[in-house]
């Protein structure tokens, strides 16, 4: 949806750097959702309904997001030198690299065909539980951080508000399902928790 509304701008903006940057970060990681992701999992079915609602979400963000950095954003020509830029920059993508990093950990975890839970093991799940959600919350606050905007900030709050208690409850889950469960791991934030 920010890419359409880049191209319908008339006319385009295409300055100053900062801002298709930012689009093209938020584009990245939905082409990587969207595009590369579901062709690696395994597993049960997905539920309809919450197909349908995450594409709802999904939308109404895309155009939220994209139509702040397209039409309203001011960014001077220097942004990319900005320290809020550069270290927006670099969380999203140590966010998005844990991210992708742990799907990468967990698809491994199942042969072709199971369907039951395993202890994730490696990389931050050596530290907690969700590592992936952890590394999506880094990610977006890492673009917030970037963009400086209101639109970021709410959507990088919503994400912690939503799958921060993923996090949480697949703790507890593995804490009461695996009697040999790593105790010292924490539910998210690596030795907090």
């Amino acid at each position: 949806l920010p890419a359409r509304l880049l191209a319908l701008r008339t006319p385009p903006r295409l300055e100053p750097l900062g801002c298709r940057l930012l689009c093209c970060l938020f584009c990245w990681h939905y082409f990587y959702r969207t595009f590369i992701y579901p062709f690696f999992t395994r597993g049960r079915p997905f539920p309809l309904q919450l197909l349908f609602f995450g594409t709802l979400f999904c939308i109404y963000n895309g155009f939220l997001q994209g139509y702040y950095l397209i039409y309203c954003a001011e960014y001077p020509n220097d942004w990319c030198t900005d320290i809020r830029f550069t270290s927006g920059l670099l969380l999203f993508l140590l966010g998005m690299g844990i991210n992708i990093h742990s799907d990468l950990l967990l698809r491994q975890l199942r042969k072709p065909g199971e369907v039951t839970y395993k202890i994730p093991q490696g990389g931050l799940f050596t530290y907690v539980s969700g590592a992936n959600y952890f590394g999506e919350i880094v990610e977006w606050f890492g673009f917030a951080i970037a963009t400086w905007s209101l639109p970021a900030f709410a959507f990088a709050f919503f994400t912690l508000c939503c799958i921060g208690p993923r996090a949480y409850h697949h703790h507890r889950y593995y804490l009461k399902t695996f009697t040999d469960y790593p105790k010292s791991r924490k539910a998210l934030i690596p030795f907090v928790f």
